[in-house]
């Protein structure tokens, strides 16, 4: 996998006026706003679900006092993976290369490589959100109708009928989250906080978020739900499935990023044979604890 002057022949003669295919330029960082981000010195982060205490019961004169207590739940651990790229390069094409097509420009080129790695693994938390192959501690998807409660029965984070985005889909959202319970059936203060969409999604998103009244109709009826998404619209450009969307609340510990290793670049020479090596390494992961913090539709 060594390059060398071979592989880049053009580079050693003048003339060339331009190398393209390698520089377009790179989006904003995305992820940031699908996960809140943590540090971690262990080999894996776990968050363990605790049940709270019930209502209050009546006492009669006399009578003793009823006494509740607290369970411990589901675990959910995230395991840090490292990712790493490396390439090789001769000295004889460092030396000779007019044109700077690698070292520098290679190197950065791990940086967009690493930048591309971490979106997609971010994203495909949200990409498999539906799917039953990826489970989180209670033993279901991130997005179902069956997430258990610690003190018994369950909970849906989903619509009871998928629906593509819409006002109507994104009113009867909002009102199914803000009645999100804790796990003994208390009210909990919940509010949609961001609506997440693909890049197929983005204009029927913006007309939804940014029009003052009822979208695509002549009644003369404010739009509720515009006002009601301090976050606005994320898109997300690595999101695969173009009708699917989202909505973050203000839950806590829920989708949740662990940083163990820093994004790191490194670079040394062997000494038998003059070649320079390059690399890239990260570790980290991407995860979800309270499935309370993401509401969801697969699309119609």
């Amino acid at each position: 996998m060594t390059m060398t002057t071979g592989n880049f022949a053009k580079a050693l003669w003048p003339g060339v006026n331009s190398w393209y295919g390698k520089e377009y330029g790179e989006h904003k960082v995305e992820y940031t706003k699908l996960f809140d981000t943590f540090q971690s010195r262990k080999a894996w982060e776990e968050d363990v679900a605790l049940s709270s205490f019930g209502l209050m019961q009546v006492k009669g004169e006399g009578a003793a006092v009823q006494f509740d207590n607290e369970q411990q739940g589901p675990v959910s651990r995230y395991t840090h993976v490292v990712y790493a790229l490396g390439f090789i390069i001769t000295r004889e094409l460092v030396e000779d290369d007019l044109y700077d097509v690698v070292g520098e420009r290679k190197a950065r080129g791990l940086a967009f490589s690493n930048r591309q790695t971490k979106e997609i693994n971010a994203a495909n938390v949200y990409n498999r959100a539906f799917n039953s192959n990826y489970l989180g501690g209670d033993g279901v998807c991130l997005l179902s109708s069956a997430h258990t409660r610690v003190a018994g029965g369950t909970f849906s984070n989903i619509l009871s009928t998928a629906a593509d985005l819409s006002e109507a889909a994104l009113e009867q959202a909002t009102i199914d989250l803000m009645k999100f319970t804790n796990d003994r059936g208390l009210n909990i203060p919940v509010q949609p906080v961001s609506l997440i969409v693909a890049v197929d999604n983005v204009h029927n998103a913006d007309k939804i978020m940014q029009t003052e009244y009822e979208v695509d109709t002549t009644n003369n009826t404010v739009n509720v739900v515009r006002s009601k998404f301090p976050g606005g619209v994320v898109v997300n450009h690595y999101l695969t499935d173009a009708d699917a969307w989202f909505i973050r609340t203000n839950v806590k510990d829920g989708m949740k990023h662990f940083v163990r290793r820093a994004d790191d670049f490194d670079m040394d020479d062997d000494w038998d044979t003059d070649n320079a090596k390059y690399k890239a390494t990260a570790r980290y992961s991407f995860g979800w604890t309270d499935p309370r913090s993401l509401f969801g539709s697969a699309g119609a």
